[in-house]
């Protein structure tokens, strides 16, 4: 697993040990910030159940302003940390050792993101609990991205309800990426 573009392109990153995260590969990952690449320049990016953190690293890579990497297990977090540490993004990057929800009650107020990523474990509903915080919460611009990476079988038909909108679907073999935004009112 590495930093696949930007200032530190090819650099390894630690992954945590053990089944409980599942490392988003290169080719995804590429993929995404393929879609992603007009929106990364300056951002501010939020990383919701971070693993290993490779996904805000590689926004910050590509010239994202900030990161918050939020995530619940104490290994993966210091990981996260130690990968902060080793691309040299202390200044640009925080970590949240929480579970997400609590983590932007924690955030509210105090940044607004361009881009909300989270990648939670898959088939638990986690997504739709972070969904209906950010419905109504002040961490969203008005054209702020958010990202959820899912199995192929979720489903997301709730996220109407909610006030947001399916803008795109990138489907992979066994999961996918669905962005959304708020619906303009």
């Amino acid at each position: 697993m590495r930093i696949i573009a930007g200032t530190a392109r090819s650099l390894p990153l630690k992954a945590p040990e053990g089944l409980d995260t599942r490392p988003t590969s290169d080719q995804i990952k590429e993929t995404l910030f393929n879609i992603l690449q007009t929106d990364i320049c300056g951002c501010y990016f939020l990383d919701l159940f971070a693993g290993s953190g490779q996904i805000g690293l590689e926004s910050l890579s590509r010239g994202g302003e900030y990161a918050v990497l939020v995530e619940n297990n104490r290994k993966a977090a210091k990981c996260i940390e130690e990968n902060i540490h080793f691309t040299k993004f202390d200044k640009k990057a925080r970590v949240i050792v929480s579970d997400a929800v609590s983590a932007l009650y924690t955030l509210e107020g105090k940044y607004k993101f361009d881009i909300i990523f989270m990648d939670p474990p898959y088939n638990k509903e986690l997504e739709k609990d972070v969904l209906r915080y950010l419905s109504t919460s002040s961490l969203l611009k008005p054209d702020s991205k958010v990202i959820v990476e899912a199995s192929a079988e979720t489903d997301f038909d709730y996220v109407e309800e909610m006030g947001f909108e399916i803008t795109k679907y990138k489907k992979y073999k066994t999961n996918g990426h669905v962005f959304l935004k708020r619906k303009k009112e």
